[in-house]
């Protein structure tokens, strides 16, 4: 063999490699490009004069960029016979979503903190009903949610939908801190104890601080649900107490005539905001406070 036949041997691993990676890196981009497609014509569109929409071209950037549609959108989702602005069901969406999140939260905290560290008899048998609710679907509870929220005079309001997005959200959140606190050493609980430490300090100065992975997977999931949520708000709430996803849609299916599909997009941005800055600023936490707690348990 020659020296050059040997050098094209030596060479052609590398090649291959490199061709590799390329073909791998070109699918991943076609794919991401595939995949913000929609995202893209949303931002473009919002931006676009609605004569320059009825062009037809989804694809192509606004030749006239105009903010205008944004502030019809943010100024003008009808309700019924009331039209007041998206803005005030996004603030619903924020009074629902951050009460809902820590609540739920903190209480699934709780829960996964006794039955792994504070086992008692039957324990085993209470978690598998609380797990058990995450895979109710939500039409089955509907009625009779419907009938608690009116014993509680909490129908059609905010505070009602906090309620029930607190209610359906503990059994997620009790399994994610469960399978967390699994992991967690027994012997430093046993050795707080030791020290006269209680069951409150113990959580709150020893497991909480070490959660914060976990807290951040079920801020994300509890944010990501309540927020998005369409079924629960649009059943159990309605005119000023909406949710802004509720808006949103009727915002879209209040058009008449010529449909205002700048204003329509812009209002599904404004709504999609939250969670797409949720998920830029603490997604790369999410899948690592999952594979935290997924071992053991």
């Amino acid at each position: 063999m020659s020296v050059a036949t040997s050098a094209r041997a030596a060479s052609s691993p590398g090649r291959r490699i490199t061709l590799g990676r390329a073909i791998l890196y070109a699918l991943l981009l076609f794919f991401a490009v595939l995949y913000l497609l929609p995202l893209y014509v949303m931002l473009t569109t919002s931006f676009k004069p609605l004569a320059e929409i009825h062009q037809g071209n989804m694809l192509a950037l606004p030749e006239q960029w105009t903010f205008a549609p944004w502030r019809e959108a943010w100024g003008s989702a009808c309700i019924g016979l009331e039209c007041s602005g998206v803005h005030g069901y996004f603030f619903n969406s924020i009074k629902i979503v951050v009460p809902a999140v820590l609540i739920s939260g903190l209480l699934g905290a709780f829960n996964g903190y006794v039955l792994t560290k504070w086992k008692f008899r039957g324990h085993k048998i209470v978690f598998g009903l609380i797990l058990f609710s995450c895979f109710i679907p939500f039409q089955i509870i509907l009625l009779p949610m419907a009938r608690v929220l009116g014993i509680l005079h909490l129908a059609n309001s905010t505070s009602g939908l906090v309620l029930v997005h607190i209610v359906y959200g503990i059994g997620f959140t009790t399994l994610f801190f469960r399978n967390y606190y699994a992991n967690f050493p027994d012997e430093l609980v046993r050795a707080a104890q030791l020290d006269g430490a209680g069951f409150f300090t113990i959580f709150f100065r020893i497991l909480l601080p070490a959660s914060v992975p976990i807290i951040v997977v079920t801020i994300i999931w509890q944010f990501t649900n309540v927020w998005n949520d369409f079924l629960f708000g649009v059943s159990f709430a309605s005119g000023d107490s909406a949710p802004i996803t509720v808006a949103l849609n009727n915002l879209v299916n209040s058009s008449t005539g010529v449909k205002a599909y700048n204003v329509n997009m812009a209002a599904a941005m404004v709504a999609a905001v939250p969670t797409l800055l949720v998920y830029i600023l603490a997604g790369k936490y999410f899948l690592r406070g999952l594979m935290s707690g997924s071992v053991k348990g």
